[in-house]
């Protein structure tokens, strides 16, 4: 079994009907990772969140948002304001997933120039540029 797959009794994320999978999805998703990511530093309001996370739409953000609430990974405070005010934080399960996300974030910033010279080096030749070798 590969690293940090057995760490709690009968369950694998390698199940589809194991909740770690669920909340692997959740944590680690096109929203998920970005949203936990943006919590790091702190408490944000919903539109502080959709700021950082550029190019969510507020439906998709929110029920991002009530995925990892449900998952216990983030909080939502209301604040009993006119003007309605609620903070999203990470609690104490989610603050060390989303450690760890910041780290593969940090990972692949550090790989970034190998992975896009080999894209470049690998990506085939446009249709759209003009072709040089011929006549």
């Amino acid at each position: 079994m590969s690293r940090g797959t057995e760490h709690v009794a009968g369950m694998s994320v390698y199940d589809p009907t194991c909740v770690s999978r669920e909340v692997l999805e959740h944590a680690t998703g096109r929203w998920g990772g970005l949203t936990l990511a943006a919590l790091t530093d702190g408490p944000l309001r919903f539109a502080e969140v959709r700021r950082q996370v550029a190019g969510v739409s507020d439906r998709m953000l929110w029920q991002t948002l009530q995925r990892l609430e449900d998952d216990g990974l983030v909080a939502r405070t209301p604040h009993p304001t006119v003007a309605r005010r609620v903070d999203y934080e990470l609690t104490a399960l989610g603050r060390p997933i989303a450690e760890r996300i910041c780290d593969l974030i940090d990972a692949i910033y550090e790989q970034l120039p190998g992975i896009v010279a080999h894209q470049r080096a690998t990506a085939p030749p446009d249709a759209s540029a003009p072709d040089t070798a011929a006549p």
